[in-house]
């Protein structure tokens, strides 16, 4: 399928916003954007024409610009890390694909979950990571992701399992893990950790 062309409203956009942030100082869900609340900043960006659905944590409900979404899902449990997120946003989403990614993930573009989109479409596999070159060999990416509802209980048995980590879905015979186009640059998988990520960031915006 050429990216151009999926079906958006069987695609909810998921961003995942409940982590304890610790090195950050405040929830990152809290952190200000060229001059935005960066939830509103990404939604901007995404300019998604499909459903969209905030996932949260007890005690970090209703960020700033949480009524932008269509919808907000908070974990039923905190501190159960990322993949308790995914699993959250497969629970709630009523489409049969869910693409997620991360607040702290500004340099993600609408192109880049629809090549995702288009990539899972075309699969027969239950979700779809990415993997990319570095200095140091590859690496795997574990946001952005896309999932197929029927997902859902790979990640739940995962999670009963102990076993928490997005990134060791990789090794799942269901999932596949596609490395990304070349002109997916370093910039595209900035995160911002700590207030310092935040300002040079926002600097990297300035005109």
């Amino acid at each position: 399928m050429n990216p151009s062309t999926i079906q958006h409203d069987q695609y909810t956009l998921a961003i995942l916003a409940g982590g304890q942030a610790t090195r950050m100082g405040q929830p990152k869900g809290e952190i200000t954007i060229d001059g935005k609340p960066i939830l509103s900043y990404l939604l901007d960006r995404f300019a998604w024409p499909g459903p969209t659905l905030l996932v949260t944590a007890p005690g970090r409900e209703h960020p700033p610009s949480y009524e932008r979404f269509t919808a907000e899902a908070t974990d039923p449990v905190a501190n159960l890390g990322p993949l308790r997120g995914v699993l959250t946003a497969l629970e709630h989403s009523k489409t049969p694909f869910t693409i997620v990614t991360t607040v702290d993930m500004p340099a993600i573009e609408r192109a880049h979950l629809e090549w995702l989109a288009a990539g899972l479409h075309d699969s027969s596999s239950l979700a779809r990571m990415t993997r990319r070159l570095t200095a140091d060999g590859e690496q795997i990416e574990p946001f952005p992701s896309i999932f197929r509802a029927e997902a859902t209980p790979l990640i739940a048995r995962q999670l009963t399992q102990g076993r928490r980590s997005v990134y060791r879905l990789s090794s799942e015979s269901s999932v596949d893990c596609v490395l990304s186009p070349p002109d997916w640059n370093d910039t595209v998988w900035t995160n911002l950790n700590n207030p310092t990520d935040v300002e040079r960031f926002n600097e990297s915006l300035a005109p």
